[in-house]
């Protein structure tokens, strides 16, 4: 973000579902904060996954927000239409040597995790293969990830590893508040990228906040562990950490967090059952 830059805050759902409560008690937060900071509100629609991702929610959640009394900065970023900005980053990664093809399947890393000793549950970390042996896999046309080598990635940084922090100005799952000490470690080497199913979660994020401007981002505390591993890609693309405040999760009435999957309380669904905006606004806390 440029030194002239208005702050910003943002929300930033995935077209896999109708918005429910959940989804309008976090927009309403991140909307709350832009005005709390002076700032610029902004959706992103992220829509990476082309299997799940359908051009009905995505008109949904426009429609929905509005409904909700909630306007934004154009334009509205689609992850799906930025794949280049995320190709660059993957190449820079790739580059330095931060990241390494990884051929094993789901249940060759669950098998690997669980010789860990006493039945620990440990994160999956690996290697490249061998150059001859990672070249029959490719002409073999087998699958694979792009996974980010924390062992690289400590090298890279030397002492710098042990001083990434980040700011929160919310809450953890468990109450961790104030300047946080970054543990990438705990993530293990996570994907950035797969053949042909292009970018994952924690590369686009990052990328998308800093082309943003995104100062704070707000968001459930679901996703407070995920701010460790974005931390660090930060510090090795070399890009500016926001401010975070991660926000309680809403429950429904059987004491579980809402999810697409419940229906009655899709926004689209208490609209048509004669609930109002204003109604729901209050309901949320949000007067």
């Amino acid at each position: 973000m440029s030194a002239t830059a208005r702050p910003a805050s943002r929300f930033a759902p995935s077209p896999t579902g109708y918005l429910h409560k959940g989804h309008a008690f976090s927009a309403l937060t991140a909307a709350a904060l832009a005005r709390e900071i002076g700032g610029r509100f902004i959706l992103r629609i992220e829509d990476i996954d082309a299997e799940r991702c359908r051009p009905e929610f995505d008109t949904a959640i426009v429609d929905d927000l509005a409904w909700l009394g909630l306007a934004w900065d154009p334009p509205v970023r689609r992850q799906s239409q930025h794949l280049d900005d995320y190709g660059a980053a993957l190449r820079r990664l790739r580059d330095a040597g931060l990241v390494y093809r990884c051929f094993k399947t789901r249940a060759e890393i669950l098998n690997d995790i669980g010789r860990a000793p006493h039945g620990a549950a440990v994160p999956y970390t690996g290697q490249p293969l061998a150059p001859s042996e990672e070249a029959a896999r490719l002409d073999s046309g087998a699958p694979f990830a792009w996974r980010l080598s924390l062992a690289a990635a400590r090298a890279t940084l030397g002492d710098v590893w042990n001083k990434l922090t980040f700011a929160e100005t919310g809450a953890g799952p468990n109450g961790e508040t104030g300047v946080q000490t970054a543990r990438p470690e705990c993530a293990g080497d996570v994907i950035l990228a797969r053949k042909g199913l292009g970018v994952a979660y924690h590369l686009a994020v990052v990328v998308d906040d800093a082309l943003q401007g995104i100062s704070h981002v707000t968001r459930g505390v679901d996703l407070f562990e995920a701010t460790h591993i974005q931390r660090l890609l930060q510090a090795l693309l070399d890009l500016p950490t926001p401010t975070y405040r991660h926000h309680r999760l809403l429950l429904g009435p059987d004491g579980k967090r809402y999810a697409k999957r419940d229906r009655a309380q899709t926004l689209r669904a208490l609209r048509a059952g004669g609930m109002t905006a204003a109604d729901l606004r209050a309901e949320l806390g949000f007067v």
